[in-house]
């Protein structure tokens, strides 16, 4: 009798606490969705006030910067096009960009398994050179750089642009990768093997294949920051036609004055874009983070 009562308080204690412990992780996701809801306000207000900012003249803008545009008319965007020639600076940028991310995972992914999958003389002092390729800043080594453009004639050219946003995204991608392919079955790869593929088939037939969500990843980290380099944009494009979009937008500034107006419509033009393609492949940026975590 009294095991079966202590069983029957024992049922009844769990039942209670059954309905709470559902009411506090209830309550922590409710704050936790509070939080990073405002969180998101933070990162994405200022995007909203920029593209209401593009529909408006310099004196509303400045007479009240936080106010709703009398009218939403995208005359403005055109004008903004035409006037600052986004045409030319958007193909820049898309050839730029295009070009350093292909090498990036080309060479990203070859790199992440020859680390991943050999073991080789030199192999800790190569990732060591990486691992210095995270670590320091752009301006540390921007002056010999910019010496051996100087020499080898790579100054005021695309290739100027694409080699070092190249050797910029290199490092993380080879690390993402590689830590995506260590998570990987050995036996995989010595079945392989076993069944006669070389190096170069392995690679093309299952590395490849695999790597495709974090391949996506380094993809649209790459582009996102080849598309937004401002520093050697500025420094190494002089020529006006060869210029991308983050130094071309100097042109709306002035030295005594700027429509900032078409400023703001000339950012959202460009900037909207890229918002939209990260939202549509978020998707893969968040499996290719965390599937190399997982085995």
């Amino acid at each position: 009798m009294n095991g079966t009562a202590a069983t029957s308080r024992t049922r009844g204690t769990a039942a209670v606490a059954r309905p709470s412990a559902v009411r506090a992780r209830r309550v922590s996701r409710s704050l936790f969705g509070v939080c990073f809801g405002l969180l998101a306000l933070v990162f994405f207000l200022p995007m909203i006030w920029m593209t209401l900012s593009g529909f408006k003249s310099n004196s509303e803008i400045f007479s009240d910067p936080f106010a709703l545009p009398d009218s939403i008319d995208l005359g403005q965007w055109k004008t903004a096009w035409d006037v600052g020639g986004l045409g030319q600076y958007v193909l820049n940028s898309l050839v730029v960009t295009a070009v350093a991310v292909l090498a990036i995972l080309v060479l990203g992914s070859a790199a992440a398994y020859a680390f991943s999958r050999f073991d080789f003389r030199g192999r800790g002092a190569l990732m060591t050179v990486l691992a210095l390729g995270l670590l320091l800043p752009l301006q540390s080594y921007f002056i010999a750089q910019s010496t051996m453009f100087t020499d080898l004639g790579l100054t005021d050219t695309r290739w100027a642009l694409i080699v070092p946003y190249t050797a910029m995204g290199l490092p993380l991608a080879t690390y993402l990768l590689k830590v995506y392919l260590d998570a990987l079955p050995a036996e995989l790869f010595e079945a392989a093997r076993v069944d006669g593929a070389g190096d170069l088939r392995i690679f093309l037939m299952i590395v490849v294949p695999l790597l495709k969500p974090g391949l996506a990843t380094v993809a649209i980290f790459s582009a996102l920051t080849s598309w937004n380099e401002f520093l050697l944009a500025l420094l190494y494009i002089q020529d006006d036609a060869l210029k991308t979009i983050p130094a071309g937008l100097l042109a709306f500034t002035g030295r005594h004055s700027t429509d900032y107006g078409l400023l703001f419509s000339a950012l959202s033009i460009i900037t909207l874009p890229m918002i939209v393609i990260y939202v549509v492949f978020n998707r893969w940026v968040v499996g290719g983070v965390t599937a190399g975590s997982l085995k």
